[in-house]
């Protein structure tokens, strides 16, 4: 079991069947099937559900997979620190984030570490929270901007001071864009989309409310075309849509809302290559007041 049949058994995942794995590895398909046989009688187990059109994985590959992707992962990290050359620091920096102005402290170190490493890539992920962890946890992003709680026994993180405000994402002919706050109870007869990633928050605050939830977003874009269209209104953070000059949207925050921090979170025992560490070490020094690593 090498790193290469990994490899070869995570494309086997990817792609769906053997047949398309073997095209896009450029390998003959019998030749990945005997391999992929091998490696079950190797490990004496059953990884895939024989007669699917399509691969499933046994409850056995299921845990085969999660290691392989730390494996691959873990040789990716090795081979990048190995390529250091001449002392200038290469490598990529695998970063997940939900929308938020808290994403400024990621700018701000990148632009610092960039230009002392130009040899350096970043690498950006935009999704809600559960994406996020599923990544995180599967080794395909090193560190996760979050805005949920999370297990502080499995991820260690930095607290960002607070940025974000909930509010609500209308038009400007809207009866309410007036207002320098809204109720809740002003917005029970407004079609309102809520995002993904905070729905149970909003389920929690809007207890005994009888407000009209038509349906949840992942990133805001497309949720704000929507209120452009007139459909409804968005609940979410501000200052991700332009909201200033001629645009026909506006922004009103929500009666009583804090604004809300982000955390900066990777997995403990996590093994770092050198320009991921420096970055975290980066944003330690951006936010050294609150940062805690």
């Amino acid at each position: 079991m090498d790193i290469r049949t990994m490899q070869y058994f995570l494309a086997v995942i990817r792609e769906g069947t053997i047949s398309a794995a073997a095209e896009s590895l450029h390998v003959a398909q019998p030749s990945l099937s005997r391999q992929m046989k091998d490696l079950e009688e190797d490990l004496g187990v059953t990884l895939f559900e024989r007669g699917n059109r399509k691969i499933t994985l046994t409850e056995e590959g299921q845990v085969l997979r999660r290691r392989a992707e730390e494996l691959v992962r873990l040789m990716q990290l090795t081979q990048e620190e190995i390529a250091q050359v001449k002392h200038r620091l290469t490598g990529s920096i695998r970063i997940g984030a939900g929308e938020s102005q808290a994403f400024r402290y990621f700018a701000e170190a990148a632009t610092v570490l960039l230009k002392e490493h130009p040899d350096i890539q970043l690498h950006i992920t935009s999704g809600d929270t559960q994406d996020l962890m599923d990544e995180l946890d599967n080794g395909l992003i090193d560190l996760a901007l979050i805005f949920t709680d999370f297990d502080h026994e499995k991820y260690r993180s930095i607290l960002l001071p607070a940025t974000d405000r909930f509010g609500v994402l209308m038009r400007r002919d809207n009866p309410l864009a007036s207002k320098a706050e809204i109720k809740f109870a002003e917005l029970e007869e407004v079609p309102l989309m809520i995002s993904r990633a905070s729905q149970s928050y909003w389920e929690n605050i809007t207890n005994n409310r009888s407000l009209k939830i038509i349906g949840t977003y992942n990133l805001i874009f497309n949720a704000a075309l929507l209120v452009e269209s007139g459909s409804c209104c968005v609940l979410g953070f501000e200052k991700l849509i332009n909201t200033t000059g001629e645009n026909k949207l506006c922004f009103c925050p929500l009666v009583g809302q804090k604004k809300t921090a982000g955390a900066v979170i990777w997995k403990k025992y996590q093994t770092f290559a050198p320009a991921v560490r420096l970055f975290i070490d980066q944003i330690c020094i951006i936010d050294k007041s609150r940062g805690t690593v």
